[in-house]
């Protein structure tokens, strides 16, 4: 794909080739595959004698979860949006056939599970994924700031977060970049400062100096969330999808009622920092260090392969 004209800009244009490209990829000189996917490459076309592991993120988004926000937010000529229905259809036929042919399924939260079993009728264990936690630390006092970023795209609401404090008047550092970045600039107050894309350190000393990081939206796992507990900040939350599985509320952050900017402002002028410890925040977020992962899926993987002449009789029984 990244060979055609613009493919590396514009490879959205080529939506309906991407099961060709998957399937183009030769690896029938492998005994063992694990791939990670949250749309095609769990559908690599592997040795009839071959492991195949699936790491999933997601059923795929756009084809399962959010298909008519998709279409609805595209930025596209109205003639793309009506001819994109079908392609999805198709799209959805050949993601749900490329998931039979998996022979095991890792989920990175509870959350996935349960999307891997509703949309592709398959089992699943449950691995999160790895976050460096030595890469942050845990400072003596933080600042008065408040932070939240990552990939700035429509579904993960930024925008009520940005109205929310522009109301409020208190200082909001966001980070990272995306093609929500001019809305949020738009709706935006002085007291929120946009940092653009940042370091790995740059981005460890703002977890560590805020006063709570924000975590607006329903996250598969929320691999920033993490990060920040690694920093000993707490969390202030949407309690859906991975948050629920990674916050404790009143020990290392807390959750919204509802999504939405008046919840949040509300949050916000209760939140009294004083009342998490930095250090217990930390060790929390120790289970989800890279060395855990990495443990967990070695532990996985060998055993798959020991079991591999009876996943393959197993694998694909429908759920009962």
């Amino acid at each position: 794909i990244q060979k055609l004209p613009g493919g590396l800009r514009h490879y959205r244009w080529y939506l309906p080739l991407m099961p060709a490209a998957t399937e183009s990829h030769n690896l029938s000189d492998f005994d063992l595959v694990l791939s990670s996917s949250s749309a095609f490459s769990k559908g690599v076309i592997v040795s009839p004698e071959a492991v195949h592991i699936s790491y999933c993120h997601t059923p795929t988004r756009y084809l399962w979860t959010d298909t008519h926000s998709y279409v609805e937010d595209l930025r596209s000529p109205g003639i793309v949006k009506l001819a994109l229905p079908p392609v999805l259809s198709y799209l959805r036929m050949w993601d749900r056939a490329a998931a039979e042919r998996v022979d095991k399924f890792v989920a990175n939260s509870q959350t996935v599970r349960r999307r891997i079993e509703k949309y592709y009728g398959r089992t699943a264990e449950v691995i999160h994924p790895p976050v460096d936690v030595g890469n942050f630390s845990v400072a003596e006092r933080p600042g008065n700031f408040y932070l939240v970023g990552g990939r700035l795209v429509p579904y993960k609401r930024f925008d009520l977060v940005v109205r929310a404090f522009s109301k409020l008047g208190i200082p909001l550092k966001v980070f990272g970049e995306g093609p929500e970045l001019e809305n949020l600039r738009e709706i935006a107050k002085p007291n929120v400062e946009f940092l653009g894309k940042v370091s790995e350190s740059t981005k460890a000393e703002l977890y560590r100096s805020a006063l709570a990081f924000i975590h607006p939206h329903i996250e598969d796992f929320g691999i920033t969330a993490i990060e920040a507990m690694a920093s000993g900040r707490p969390v202030i939350a949407l309690p859906q999808g991975g948050a629920t599985e990674t916050i404790v509320p009143g020990i290392t952050g807390e959750f919204l009622e509802d999504q939405s900017w008046e919840n949040l402002a509300h949050h916000v002028i209760r939140f009294d920092p004083s009342r998490y410890d930095s250090k217990r925040i930390r060790a929390h977020a120790a289970q989800f260090d890279a060395s855990v992962f990495k443990e967990k899926m070695k532990q996985f993987v060998e055993q798959s392969w020991k079991d591999r002449e009876t996943i393959r009789l197993r694998a694909h029984q429908p759920l009962v």
